[in-house]
């Protein structure tokens, strides 16, 4: 019974990345590479908002990392491979699989798994949604005729700046994941008795 629903869930899901993309090759005679921006982007937004609003914090950290491989995606459509491929490694490879090792670490075993606090939600559904009104304002006011195609980065100009101009930001970054691996292990191997 439980496989029929997931297969029905993976085709509403299929249903509502797809259908943009359709939307922008069919009706608004775009390219490719148009409906497949279209199609990442939903998929982003989709899982963006299963992250918070889902109760099960294992699940909100899955949809983390299909939030965090759409916009790899859109890294790969806009030309910026190595942008992508570090998007992959250290957000997916590291910062969400860290997320989740914290998360099941540090739970109680005994308790629940659900969260059980989501207070903030008025405040963050009226942030949400000054911060959209902002972005649409910023995204209306643009000149998008100068961005006719897509920029390739090269991976040597961008090594030189990354550790040429920019190692003090790369290195202190190093630093404060050091010392977050630190923190979330000394969090989970702490004695239950001790305050």
């Amino acid at each position: 019974m439980r496989a029929w629903l997931y297969l029905i869930a993976a085709a509403v899901a299929g249903g509502i990345v797809t259908t943009p993309a359709l939307f922008v090759l069919i009706l608004l005679k775009g390219t490719f590479t148009d409906a497949l921006v279209a199609s990442l982007a939903t998929l982003m937004l989709a899982s963006g908002i299963a992250v918070v609003t889902m109760r099960d914090i294992i699940r909100c950290g899955l949809a983390m990392i299909v939030c965090f491989l759409a916009l790899a995606g859109l890294y790969v459509t806009l030309g910026a491979a190595m942008v992508a491929a570090a998007q992959v490694i250290v957000y997916i490879g590291a910062i969400s699989v860290l997320i989740l090792f914290a998360i099941m670490l540090t739970q109680d075993k005994i308790g629940s798994n659900r969260l059980v606090f989501q207070t903030q939600a008025a405040p963050a559904a009226v942030a949400a949604i000054i911060i959209a009104v902002l972005v649409a304002l910023a995204a209306a006011g643009t000149n998008w005729g100068a961005v006719g195609e897509a920029v390739r980065t090269a991976t040597g100009d961008l090594a030189k700046l990354l550790f040429g101009n920019y190692v003090l930001a790369f290195e202190a970054v190093s630093v404060l994941l050091l010392a977050a691996v630190i923190g979330g292990v000394f969090l989970a191997k702490r004695e239950k008795d001790v305050p």
